[in-house]
């Protein structure tokens, strides 16, 4: 169908036309019929896979799909991922998987199997990558893809294209995968999560505002429990609320955060869909002036750079699933150890404690001089999930540090010191 044709939408699975408001396609009778105003005219699109690892051994597994799998396990003994069955029944992702069992006691808990699902997410990013070079990856099954200008490549809207390529993932890879189709980034990702598993959601320009207005903060992209539970003390918890406000008024409240918050419950994300890769990695390093062999020493000066590479994640939005650390010696050797996390973060302590035991293996008396930590393996981050899922210890600091984090954003990074990092330079 030619880019702006004027239909009412179309068929999800044989692609007609539709020509009214029927219910049901004329040309094959499916009920999975799609409609919008603005249907045509938007190419900003994120496609996630349906509970991917899950839907995967599925697929390898066809006995298995009227019943609840769980994949998870290993030491932390958490749930990796949770097929649609199992999560009606309250099973969630990073969940222990003692409690998910305790919720649904039939569940199939099957070992992550990483490289078959890498093997799978290769091939749904090269069918992403047939449709159009702009594809920004998030993890091994999502991705925000930007359709503009492909419609005369194509012969048929964006919409169409992705309607096509959603059938393609789900004959050629054998699993299934729902599209969120909006003008920006924020608003693809809010709509892709509205109808899962199979969902293909839009919202438009004219409806952006209402939708969010009637959307708690939690809705909202870095809006966790514990920010969620900030904005309540100031009576906010709205998206509606945050529309009424000056941003001015919001970034004094809330620092730099606040100004996310103003932006984003307007519908407003000026991010393009980028396929750089310089965000492969992000690390920090420093030379000293004089070699340093002693431990505790070197253990001190870790800590200012983990902050300077979480600060750099938080920037830019995403977490790491790997630890690096990085030594080179007095004759300029580079030592490189890595330590892969059950979960990605993108929080200083996280970091700074996984790089710990790689420097004490090797810190035994040989003299350094140079160090450096960073994180790899980049996915989107979910900050405030980090204080949901995690042991009681653990989560308590992540919650001590994204509180820190709010306050240098009202008052400036002098306004709090950590007590390992104190009077480090920065």
């Amino acid at each position: 169908m030619p880019d702006g044709a004027a239909t009412a939408g179309f068929c999800r699975d044989c692609f007609s036309a539709l020509a009214g408001e029927e219910r049901r396609c004329r040309s094959c009778g499916s009920p999975r019929l799609i409609r919008h105003p603005e249907l045509h005219q938007l190419s900003i699109a994120h496609i996630d896979c349906d509970a991917f690892y899950a839907a995967v051994e599925k697929r390898d597994r066809p006995e298995l799909a009227d019943k609840p799998v769980i994949v998870g396990g290993g030491t932390r003994g958490v749930v990796s991922t949770a097929c649609y069955i199992a999560r009606i029944q309250g099973v969630k992702s990073a969940m222990p998987m003692f409690k998910a069992l305790k919720l649904c006691p039939e569940a199939v808990v099957i070992k992550p199997d990483m490289a078959k699902y890498a093997a799978a997410g290769r091939i749904v990013r090269e069918l992403m990558l047939s449709v159009t070079p702009l594809v920004e990856p998030l993890s091994i099954d999502e991705a925000f893809l930007d359709l503009t200008g492909t419609s005369r490549l194509h012969g048929m809207s964006p919409a169409l294209t992705l309607a096509r390529l959603i059938a393609r993932i789900q004959k050629d890879v054998g699993i299934t995968a729902s599209v969120g189709l909006s003008h920006n980034k924020f608003l693809a990702k809010l709509a892709s999560d509205l109808e899962k598993p199979r969902g293909f959601s839009v919202l438009g320009r004219a409806e952006t505002l209402a939708f969010l207005a009637a959307r708690p903060v939690g809705f909202i992209w870095g809006v966790g429990k514990a920010m969620q539970e900030e904005l309540a003390k100031g009576g906010i918890t709205m998206i509606g609320q945050l529309q009424q406000m000056e941003k001015a008024e919001l970034m004094r409240r809330y620092g730099s955060m606040g100004a996310r918050l103003y932006h984003l419950a307007r519908g407003e994300d000026r991010r393009i869909v980028s396929t750089d890769d310089h965000s492969k990695s992000i690390s920090a390093e420093t030379t000293f002036d004089s070699d340093i062999r002693d431990r505790s020493e070197l253990e001190r000066i870790l800590w200012p750079l983990s902050e300077k590479v979480s600060r750099r994640a938080k920037a830019e939005g995403v977490a790491g699933h790997t630890v690096v650390l990085k030594l080179k010696t007095a004759d300029f050797k580079t030592r490189t150890r890595n330590v892969s996390l059950a979960d990605p973060t993108l929080l200083a302590a996280r970091i700074y404690d996984a790089a710990l035991p790689l420097l004490a293996r090797e810190a035994t008396g040989t003299a350094f001089r140079l160090v450096g930590v960073g994180i790899t393996a980049l996915v989107e981050a979910r900050p405030e999930q980090e204080t949901e899922t995690l042991d009681v210890n653990t989560a308590a600091r992540a919650r001590a540090e994204l509180a820190i984090d709010r306050i240098r954003d009202k008052f400036g990074r002098a306004a709090v010191a950590r007590g390992i990092g104190f009077g480090s330079e920065d």
